[in-house]
């Protein structure tokens, strides 16, 4: 049994929001007390601090280690929440209503997290990119509006701007982490004139560290390495030109802080980017590219490629907090198996499945990797799994319309880094599953959409975020509320479906009747036509239902849909 003190976690269900210890007790902790009513979203601090949740009557703030309530805000109408790094204030974000002098209302709002005050308040039509960002020591905060950033001292939020980033057309930013905070700026292609990424030091605004442009970018991500010290930057079209893939055209590019190095990361296979990882260290990162089976590789701190993991049907990566095991899966309409690596020696350590998995993150203590099926992506089989780093599952809970679950973040060093041990033998795995899993055999023949095997349907992974709240950046997929938190680029198709067969080694291809297949692509471009129109209802404060809100979140696994039906004709 370990001597260290078990993990936390969280997660939010339908009826229910509860906070369990880890391995190895995995039990609802009694020092917390349950909300009455259902809850809307729950986050802990980027660091482990504080912890806070939301119901239709107040927001409610803990302290994550204690689970003492540090205030109660009596606000009935709060969608989304968001902590600052190290828990000291809490903003809000609400509906848009319009007051009687025609102004809109201040439903952007930004809290002391220990008394509950009232720090400042701004209206915010969008809810996309809503939420405030603060440097890792709160010294500083910033919130962009048309045309600029605006930064503040964080304790005189709302009050007189502190400086200001002007830059004409900007669409994103984002705040580095590290003791020497920096701003990414994004501003798109603009009448012919190339997408720009600028870095700046906080607050020295008149010279750039550095200036990477680019075409073919409508809309970016940013993946910042853990010292702020190097910026992945990944660029995505809406339409891909050369007609190679539906769902937009992908770059990925690397900037160093200081100005002293900057290049197109070298990706050899064709296709879509899936996921993009830093390790801890911040020396290197694993990029996992191309039309299925895509190819996963490590790159260094130059960008130069160290290792293939080879050629398989995976679009998630994610290293454990200590950077000894990193887990490669294949997730969303792909059917769930995950290889974990040992970093040391690059070597496969196991090959399992978490079929029909919509979120996945490792434990703080990164002997343990969390996978979970969450509503509305399916609605049933919801759950979470608990995985030890050899690959064995030790613990498994049904959860009935199971939206959020994810770890509280701890520093890595409170769990030293340790070599590959045995399994501990398993607490809990209902008695439909075999806890001794198998190794997968690699499937024969070409790669096949799920749609198109026999006995399947497509599924997802629906997780940026932390996600994976750790890191997580404003320049990511909007949340959608009561849908599955933490979600990541690539990885976020939600689809609801029956639960997935893992097809057969040597399954010969479904016969395609061009016809038929021509009538699903029209009913399917129907449809972004009119998640489109949603969106821009949304993007202009138009009140959308909750049932238009989850149209909204099928739109990643009706494109995909779409580029499988394509491929085939």
């Amino acid at each position: 049994m370990s001597t260290e003190a078990p993990t936390q976690f969280s997660y939010r269900a339908q009826k229910e929001l509860t906070i369990w210890s880890g391995y190895p007790e995995y039990q609802p902790l009694k020092t917390f007390e349950k909300p009455e009513t259902a809850t809307r979203a729950f986050q802990y601090s980027k660091y482990g601090h504080a912890y806070a949740y939301a119901t239709n009557e107040s927001v409610k703030v803990y302290d994550a280690g204690s689970l003492e309530q540090w205030c109660e805000i009596k606000r009935p109408n709060v969608i989304d929440l968001w902590l600052s790094p190290q828990g000291s204030f809490v903003a809000t974000w609400e509906r848009p209503t319009k007051l009687e002098d025609g102004s809109g209302s201040r439903n952007l709002i930004v809290w002391d997290a220990k008394t509950g005050e009232e720090i400042a308040s701004f209206s915010q039509k969008a809810q996309n990119n809503w939420n405030f960002q603060w440097t890792d020591d709160e010294k500083y905060c910033a919130r962009m509006v048309t045309g600029e950033v605006q930064f503040w001292e964080s304790r005189n939020a709302g009050k007189a701007v502190w400086a200001r980033l002007k830059l004409e057309g900007i669409a994103q930013f984002s705040l580095s982490p590290g003791k020497s905070p920096a701003v990414a700026v994004f501003v798109p292609e603009r009448k012919g004139a190339p997408a720009i990424v600028r870095l700046f030091s906080v607050p020295s605004f008149n010279q750039p560290l550095s200036n990477k442009t680019f075409f073919k970018a409508d809309r970016i991500q940013t993946f910042w390495n853990d010292l702020g010290t190097s910026l992945l930057v990944l660029t995505q079209t809406d339409v891909d030109k050369t007609g190679k893939s539906y769902y937009g055209e992908t770059n990925l590019y690397y900037l160093a802080v200081a100005g002293t190095f900057d290049c197109r990361v070298p990706l050899d296979k064709e296709g879509p980017i899936h996921d993009v990882t830093w390790g801890p260290d911040s020396k290197e990162f694993v990029v996992v590219y191309g039309s299925m089976p895509a190819k996963s590789t490590l790159f260094d701190h130059r960008a130069n490629p160290v290792h293939s993991f080879g050629i398989d049907p995976r679009n998630f990566v994610k290293f454990n907090p200590q950077g000894r095991t990193i887990c490669i899966a294949g997730f969303g309409n792909l059917n769930g198996t995950i290889d974990l690596w040992d970093r040391k020696s690059l070597t496969k350590v196991k090959s399992f499945q978490a079929p029909n998995a919509s979120h996945c993150e490792w434990s703080p203590c990164g002997r343990y990797l969390l996978t979970a099926t969450l509503t509305p992506r399916l609605r049933v089989d919801n759950g979470f799994k608990m995985w030890h780093h050899t690959g064995t599952l030790i613990y498994e809970e049904s959860v009935n319309e199971l939206y959020q679950v994810g770890f509280r973040p701890e520093p890595a060093s409170k769990y030293p880094m340790r070599s590959i041990s045995p399994a501990p033998k398993p607490i809990k795995v209902l008695s439909t599953l075999n806890a001794d899993v198998k190794p997968i055999a690699k499937p024969l023949g070409a790669y096949r959409p799920p749609h198109m095997r026999s006995g399947g349907a497509p599924t997802s992974l629906a997780q940026r975020e932390a996600d994976m709240a750790a890191g997580r950046s404003t320049s990511g997929p909007r949340k959608i509320p009561g849908a599955p938190v933490g979600a990541k680029f690539a990885s976020k198709n939600k689809k609801d479906g029956k639960k997935e067969a893992a097809p057969p080694a040597a399954a010969k291809p479904t016969p395609v009747n061009a016809e038929e297949t021509q009538k699903k692509i029209r009913n399917l471009e129907k449809k972004l036509r009119q998640i489109r129109e949603l969106k821009d209802k949304q993007t202009k404060g138009d009140t959308i239902e909750p049932a238009q809100l989850q149209k909204i979140g099928t739109e990643p696994s009706v494109m995909r849909e779409l580029a499988g039906l394509r491929a085939l004709l």
